[in-house]
């Protein structure tokens, strides 16, 4: 039966077509996005400075986001600088 799939075509199921077409998309955002820092992360270094802020004072000036590309991959860079407690 599955030479005869194979030659005729295999039906495809709903969830196997919304897997493609995610799939699609994905790549498609993935290849448009300009070298530019994207919008979230603004949103994203506020968020971190008050979950860190809950635990540690610290300045919001004190923590860098910043997102690299290095060939196909993207690279989420955080750095915090704590303060001393001594």
């Amino acid at each position: 039966m599955s030479f005869l799939s194979f030659l005729l075509g295999e039906k495809k199921t709903t969830a196997t077509v919304a897997k493609e077409r995610l799939q699609i998309i994905l790549a498609h955002e993935r290849s448009g996005r300009s070298a530019a820092t994207p919008d979230y992360l603004p949103a994203l270094q506020r968020e971190l400075v008050a979950v860190i802020s809950k635990y540690v004072k610290i300045n919001p000036d004190d923590l860098k986001v910043q997102l690299e590309r290095q060939d196909n991959l993207e690279v989420l860079e955080v750095k915090i600088e704590l303060p001393d407690n001594r």
